[in-house]
């Protein structure tokens, strides 16, 4: 319940899926976009679909953490288009701190890289991922695996279990910016 009100959901078949964005075509729809949550829990659901849409000639984006083990992933990479991955920060600490495993996450970066489109996406949380060293680390990092892997860094805002730090300076995501900027070809400031 969110808001005090109840969800409707709905479950659909892979081929109901399909069909549904196969029907959607015709209003510039290219494909199925996996994310919200972390869509690799339902790991099987998203390889049975990603299947079937590639079979259809539709495109597959998935929006993840990047936290999954390289044999399912290097099985669900040839009927992927592109991925976006959320790349915690850059300090083992960190992502244990998350529960979490940052070489884990940096292997698959390195995989997906290879096989399809990755965009890599950095949540700057104040006091955690903050600093210039680990941009300079992150960045110099990903522009080793290719400069042209786009970054996005993005302003976090308080809310729910994390009410207990400030918003992200538009400052410092922009100096972060400009920091990653000399290596990374393509790197934008989310949430300005």
């Amino acid at each position: 319940m969110v808001g005090g009100g109840e969800i409707e959901t709905s479950y659909l078949s892979c081929e109901e899926l399909i069909e549904k964005a196969l029907l959607l075509t015709d209003r510039g729809n290219i494909g199925i976009a996996y994310t919200y949550n972390e869509p690799l829990i339902g790991y099987e659901y998203v390889r049975d679909c990603a299947v079937l849409a590639k079979q259809k000639g539709l495109k597959n984006v998935v929006v993840t953490n990047g936290y999954i083990c390289e044999e399912p992933l290097q099985d669900l990479l040839p009927c992927i288009d592109a991925l976006n991955i959320d790349l915690k920060g850059f300090t083992e600490d960190y992502y244990h701190k998350l529960r979490g495993d940052l070489s884990t996450v940096k292997r698959s970066i390195e995989l997906a890289a290879k096989q399809c489109h990755v965009e890599v996406t950095t949540l700057i949380v104040p006091g955690e991922n903050d600093t210039e060293e680990e941009m300079e680390e992150l960045s110099s990092w990903l522009a080793e695996i290719n400069p042209d892997i786009p970054l996005h860094i993005s302003r976090f805002f308080p809310g729910w279990q994390m009410k207990d730090r400030a918003a992200t300076s538009i400052k410092q995501v922009y100096r972060l910016a400009e920091i990653a900027g000399r290596k990374l070809k393509f790197v934008y400031e989310g949430n300005c």
